[in-house]
């Protein structure tokens, strides 16, 4: 028995008849750029995430871009942000004419560490880019007190967490100036292709964001700023709306299959530094494992043995965003950010989506605990 990482086959199966129900009529309509599937997506994301408006955009990078564009970043403003991330999340502040400023994470939640982030803001630093990675949020509390009393802003990238809470209660996507979703097909609300949204409750970021995705354009042929080719498509808001009413089951699915690995890994006696470090799950906050990720210094060897048995598995991310070569002029060595390092030789996402069984999950178990007990 294979077990892959993730089969989306297996959730369209669940979900066909309505999914193409949707399609259908956006077929008869005709309507495929910016119309009333987009609108009410915009509305229910809105919603979902605590924000009082959504702009879709066609993708999770576009829509950290856009966010950029929309704080009117120019050269030489800084952007504090984590190294151990998507690769969009840097290459965006790039593109947007800015500069990344790294800070280190912290090794339980691989998330940003706000400790560090005092001593890293200058007069030259315009934002926060905290990220909530593998579904869980980013301390977000002492971001924002930072952010109050320097007048910074902050862009949550929330393309893996959509649903997820802090344990005050804040959801992601809602609880900075802007909040940042990807709807990639692997993502926990996956689109039928690239997609994503922009969250803000400032009716002025808002105009300025919809302005923007279409060219920088406030009425036809009329341009006030230069902005890009950002929409999203009437044919993945159909689709994602579908995904939407089923999004909480699917993640209760997910936060079920990693308490179950959990305590499976705990009873095996695998949660130690020998073995395994588990994810770190407070139950006051609400995770919605968009990854389960675990770590060990025996990373390698374990993807490799778990790959010869059929089980999916992956890495994210091999290498710290410091590492890599085209943000070499930024300056930074290896050994800058320890954490991140040993957190990009350390961890390993394991098969976590709705649609695994027990008996799938249950061979996953059982050939970790293969590996590690030498049978």
């Amino acid at each position: 028995m294979n077990v892959p990482l993730l089969d989306l086959r297996a959730q369209y199966l669940t979900i066909k008849d309505e999914v193409r129900a949707e399609l259908d009529a956006v077929y008869e309509s005709q309507h495929f750029i910016l119309g009333p599937k987009v609108a009410a997506l915009e509305q229910a994301i809105a919603r979902t995430c605590g924000a009082t408006y959504a702009v879709g955009v066609s993708s999770g990078t576009d829509a950290l871009l856009i966010a950029l564009m929309a704080l009117g970043l120019s050269t030489g403003d800084e952007v504090i942000t984590t190294p151990y991330t998507f690769f969009a999340t840097a290459g965006s502040i790039v593109r947007a004419g800015a500069r990344p400023v790294f800070i280190d994470i912290d090794p339980t939640s691989f998330n940003l560490e706000p400790s560090q982030v005092q001593d890293r803001i200058t007069r030259r630093t315009k934002a926060l880019l905290p990220v909530h990675l593998f579904g869980r949020c980013a301390e977000m509390e002492p971001l924002r007190t930072l952010a109050a009393q320097h007048h910074l802003a902050i862009i949550e990238d929330a393309a893996q967490a959509i649903g997820a809470r802090t344990a005050e209660g804040g959801k992601a996507g809602g609880m900075g100036t802007l909040g940042c979703l990807s709807f990639y097909p692997t993502k926990n609300l996956g689109g039928f292709g690239d997609g994503g949204m922009v969250l803000t409750s400032d009716p002025r970021l808002a105009e300025i964001l919809r302005s923007l995705r279409q060219q920088g354009s406030e009425s036809l042929y009329e341009y006030s700023r230069v902005g890009g080719n950002f929409r999203l498509d009437e044919i993945q808001a159909a689709v994602l709306l579908v995904k939407l009413r089923h999004l909480e089951g699917w993640v209760e699915a997910r936060r079920a299959h990693a308490n179950r690995y959990n305590d499976a890994f705990r009873r095996l006696n695998l949660d130690c530094s020998d073995a395994l470090t588990l994810p770190d799950t407070p139950k006051a906050e609400h995770h919605v494992f968009n990854q389960y990720v675990v770590r060990t210094r025996r990373r390698d060897e374990l993807h490799r043995f778990l790959a010869s048995r059929g089980i999916g598995t992956a890495v994210y991310y091999p290498k710290a965003l410091h590492m890599q070569a085209c943000l070499a002029f930024l300056g930074y060595r290896e050994g800058d950010f320890p954490e991140a390092e040993r957190a990009a030789r350390e961890t390993l996402a394991l098969p976590v989506y709705p649609e695994l069984t027990v008996q799938m999950q249950d061979r996953v178990i059982e050939d970790i605990d293969t590996f590690f007990k030498g049978r």
